[in-house]
């Protein structure tokens, strides 16, 4: 299992969801710590490349279809962890603005 940490923007963006939704995320976010690698080594998450103008290379994403979350998210391999960078509504892509943002702030 990864270490799971999340950006300061995304323990905010986790608190703002109704509280039905809160619960599915996080357990889906324990779920996929257990193997947060891309698709293409076997893991959950999908790659990002470029969005609407924003380059996410580097940053993954899942989906809770049910509740149409979408979580961003980094891993850093050599220390294990899974990087929470946004938790947003599916439909917006509001979601990709922010990671991009976020992304450019912190480093990743």
């Amino acid at each position: 299992m990864w270490t799971i940490e999340y950006l300061p923007e995304a323990e905010d963006d986790l608190r703002e969801l109704d509280g039905n939704q809160r619960l599915p995320v996080i357990k889906m976010i324990r779920r996929v710590a257990r193997n947060p690698l891309p698709q293409s080594e076997g893991g959950c998450g999908k790659p990002l490349g470029n969005k609407n103008e924003n380059d996410l290379t580097g940053l993954l994403k899942i989906k809770l279809k049910s509740s149409g979350i979408r979580v961003v998210y980094t891993i850093v391999r050599t220390d294990g962890i899974m990087k929470i960078v946004v938790i947003g509504a599916r439909a917006d892509e509001e979601v990709y603005k922010n990671a991009g943002k976020r992304a450019k702030k912190y480093d990743l």
